[in-house]
């Protein structure tokens, strides 16, 4: 970081959906009050022209570029998200650590056990800040969710329900793209899309599950591959994990829910909490109503 002017430089691998908007969050930065640093999009990477002229607009950017490599071993950044495919996680996450950048990056960590660990030990290894999070836990609601259960009063914890809920893919002709197929996305399908935001309350309140019993679905096998043809979808869309877990030396039941097809659902995430002397819920269908 830029001791003089105390400037986060940051870089974007991956023009899509979402490195455009962290674009637009590093944008609004400045009305972060008292805050310690500010940050400044500095460069930009992805394969695609139409994508990487969008940045065109942002005034601080400096370098664009279809090398990622080129991006990492520029001296005048200091922090990397990248934002691209699941089956590139490994390659880009490691790329960064070892060009000496620190790394904020898209869930999840690896598309299967053996990147994950990889990713897990080269960010250990490197002493680099390395991070992946969920927003929806910051809400002053989900807050609210979290101090009530650590208060103790709402008695013995009888269950827990978190779940993240989309219904665009309800459409049998939306188009398939990289997450519909295993080999891009993983076989984790869904739980790896949408999953980190599910557990991430949970596992901050440690609890950790015992056992786990999942129902799985794959809905629709085949969609539009844009060509005129049909392609194979064969991640899971659905997926409901029944778990069990310690809360004050109890176990207690605990359900996690990711679904890609959820009629009338638009990027529903919630958290509920019940016990023997009361409950919190809050959902981001009603944000100010926990």
């Amino acid at each position: 970081m830029s001791n003089a002017k105390q400037t986060m430089r940051v870089a974007i691998i991956g023009g899509g959906l979402m490195g455009r908007e962290a674009a637009s969050a590093f944008g609004r930065w400045f009305v972060l009050q008292d805050f310690p640093a500010r940050a400044e999009l500095v460069a930009v990477c992805d394969l695609q022209d139409k994508l990487l002229d969008w940045f065109r607009q942002v005034p601080s950017v400096r370098l664009l570029t279809k090398d990622h490599q080129e991006l990492l071993h520029s001296p005048d950044l200091d922090v990397v998200y990248v934002a691209v495919p699941h089956h590139l996680h490994r390659q880009m996450y490691l790329a960064a650590l070892e060009a000496g950048k620190d790394l904020l990056a898209e869930k999840p960590f690896g598309i299967d056990l053996q990147a994950a660990r990889a990713i897990r030990d080269a960010a250990a290894k490197s002493g680099r800040f390395v991070r992946c999070s969920s927003e929806f836990p910051f809400l002053p609601g989900a807050q609210r969710v979290v101090q009530s259960a650590q208060s103790g009063r709402l008695g013995r914890i009888l269950e827990i329900r978190s779940g993240f809920w989309h219904a665009s893919d309800l459409d049998p002709y939306k188009p398939v793209n990289w997450k519909r197929q295993a080999k891009t996305c993983g076989e984790i399908g869904v739980m790896g899309d949408l999953g980190m935001h599910v557990v991430h309350v949970p596992f901050r309140l440690g609890w950790k599950p015992l056992r786990v019993y999942a129902q799985l679905q794959k809905i629709y096998t085949q969609r539009p591959d844009g060509q005129g043809g049909l392609a194979p979808c064969d991640t899971w869309d659905n997926a409901m994990l029944h778990t069990e877990v310690l809360v004050n030396g109890a176990e207690t039941p605990k359900r996690l829910e990711m679904k890609r097809l959820a009629p009338g659902e638009t990027n529903t995430w919630f958290i509920e909490v019940l016990g023997t002397e009361g409950g919190a819920r809050f959902l981001t269908k009603q944000p100010k109503t926990p």
